[in-house]
């Protein structure tokens, strides 16, 4: 009989976790991950009271600083010449369609006016002004999606207990209740869920800080769907999504790879994909960072991207007083000469017939299969065999037609010699 109450209690417990787990995303919901899919390129920005010290989003970590000498950078932070709209315009004139910012990072500092705590740029700050409200206000006048960054991961809570991997230099007791900070987070959540207007999405980080803790993620994805049905939400986590999650995100990866050292345990699953990356080396702003890329490299991996299915976002870390830094701006606004005249290739396009190559990748919107040239030195092109007949082939831009043949192996191209060193060179393939 025992045993029979047992097994009665385990099966219970089980269904019970099944049915936590179930999750049927709204239409509001499927509307947004479609636009999702369609929209390609968005701007990531790593802002908080740190940059006032230069050296990333990481310092308090990197430099061992315990909470109360961290909390001494607050009054510092004073950025007069943050202007929302001049950071909206700049990101839309680069071709992207959303921002994702900063709301909390892992210093538990909150970039916009918490209610829940003092810990925040109205009441810790010289600054007192409320970010996000301005961003929100510019990104709705300029069309721009906004998504909210909300880090679980915490050095600075009391609550955040037991301890995860990072964070042990921050000075706090060895104690605290977890079911608080639970709590605590999910306050917070409400915030910016019902403060701001639309939110497109949230875009977690720091779960992996304590993978083996009881996060109720059931409970906080349901909050949030709750509060607003169409938002997005993902984490960073870097493993296979979870019930709930909306959208999976990459960390300087494209999904399928790990040259990022952050990949290996990911799985790609059936939701839309992103990948974040730096335009320098740290995500933060960082004076000493001169690793910048070059315009070729980020609109290639912008290409890269759209080949592998999958949104480009792309980070900026602004100074503290408020300001894009001159190398990201000049960037930028080339990255946007080069989506203004082929972002047609990118824009709603979906990865196309051929899986990603050494020489570049596909994209493809109805019978129209945009072949990305990335890296080929030769005139003659072979593209690999596809199921549909080839009925033209022409230059993107121009619409110059060029000569090809159908073989038993794929279509012969013959390229023009004055383009072969493009930084992406773009043909046209129409299809029966």
């Amino acid at each position: 009989m025992m045993k029979r109450i047992v097994l009665y209690t385990i099966c219970l417990l089980c269904c019970i976790n099944l049915n936590a787990q179930e999750y049927t995303p709204t239409q509001a919901n499927l509307k947004n991950r479609a636009w999702f899919l369609d929209a390609k390129f968005g701007l990531f920005i790593h802002w908080g009271i740190y940059s006032v010290l230069g050296q990333h989003e990481w310092v308090m970590e990197t430099e061992k600083i315990d909470i109360e000498t961290y909390e001494k950078i607050a009054p510092f932070f004073n950025p007069t010449a943050f202007n929302a709209e001049e950071w909206v315009l700049m990101a839309k004139d680069a071709g992207m369609k959303y921002i994702t910012i900063t709301t909390k990072h892992h210093d538990g500092f909150a970039m916009y006016d918490s209610k829940i705590s003092d810990w925040d740029i109205m009441d810790r700050t010289a600054y007192k002004k409320d970010i996000l409200k301005e961003l929100a206000a510019a990104c709705k006048k300029h069309n721009l999606k906004l998504f909210f960054y909300y880090s679980q991961l915490d050095w600075h809570h009391p609550d955040y207990y037991p301890r995860g991997t990072t964070g042990k230099s921050a000075g706090r007791p060895a104690n605290g209740n977890w079911e608080n900070y639970i709590d605590y987070m999910n306050e917070q959540l409400s915030e910016l869920l019902t403060n701001y207007g639309d939110v497109a999405g949230i875009w977690f980080d720091g779960w992996w800080d304590k993978k083996e803790a009881n996060w109720q993620l059931d409970k906080t994805y349901k909050l949030i769907h709750s509060l607003q049905p169409a938002a997005l939400i993902g984490s960073n986590h870097h493993l296979t999504p979870k019930p709930g999650e909306d959208f999976q995100m990459f960390e300087k990866d494209l999904p399928g790879e790990n040259k990022g050292g952050f990949s290996g345990e990911s799985k790609i699953g059936s939701l839309p994909l992103e990948t974040a990356e730096t335009m320098a080396s740290k995500w933060g702003f960082s004076l000493q960072d001169k690793a910048y890329k070059s315009k070729k490299e980020l609109i290639q991996y912008l290409v890269k991207a759209a080949g592998h299915n999958s949104n480009f976002l792309l980070n900026v870390g602004p100074m503290p007083n408020g300001k894009i830094q001159p190398e990201f701006r000049k960037t930028l606004s080339e990255i946007g000469a080069w989506t203004k005249q082929y972002g047609e290739s990118i824009y709603g396009t979906r990865s196309g017939p051929i899986a990603p190559q050494i020489w570049g990748v596909t994209t493809k919107k109805g019978k129209t299969i945009y072949v990305h040239i990335l890296e080929w030195k030769d005139e003659n092109f072979l593209l690999p065999k596809i199921d549909e007949p080839v009925k033209n082939v022409s230059i993107f831009k121009s619409k110059e037609k060029l000569d090809y043949k159908n073989t038993e192996f794929g279509t012969v191209i013959k390229l023009p010699k004055e383009l072969l060193n493009s930084i992406d060179l773009i043909l046209e393939v129409t299809v029966k």
